[in-house]
């Protein structure tokens, strides 16, 4: 459920010109109420609220989405993509090397991009995206045993 005033699920995906379906509305709830999932999560989380969904038919509603700026797909080096529904704000990602774990890292200094290249080569630089690799705390706290 929406706060007052917050558009709901059915009103963003029209307000980017995207048909609801009940499918689209559970997948852009389950990233939401997820942390960074893989597709096969998404479907699952999916099929939990709306019954049966294909493979095929969550790849291309995350795809829509995406294009559409209501979710954001990461890739993490060496890990299925992700998705999440925290956009627009060009934030970053902490990625654990053992086990996978991603989480949110707020934009280091200033407005987006957030870093300055040294050399933009004629572009416009609109976003930057910075992975931070390391362990988590559980990772950290397993390898010192």
């Amino acid at each position: 459920m929406s706060a007052p005033g917050t558009p709901t699920p059915a009103e963003e995906l029209r307000g980017v010109g995207l048909r609801v379906t009940a499918a689209r509305v559970a997948l852009l709830e389950t990233v939401r109420d997820g942390d960074h999932l893989d597709a096969e999560t998404i479907a699952s989380g999916v099929r939990d609220r709306v019954g049966h969904i294909s493979l095929q038919a969550v790849y291309e509603a995350l795809h829509a989405l995406t294009a559409a700026g209501l979710i954001r797909r990461i890739e993490p080096a060496g890990s299925p993509a992700r998705f999440e529904g925290r956009v627009g704000d060009n934030h970053h990602h902490v990625v654990c090397r053992s086990c996978g774990a991603v989480a949110d890292v707020d934009c280091a200094v200033g407005h987006a991009p957030c870093l300055t290249a040294s050399d933009d080569n004629g572009f416009s630089i609109e976003e930057a995206e910075v992975v931070y690799w390391g362990l988590c705390p559980a990772c950290s706290t397993a390898k010192a045993s």
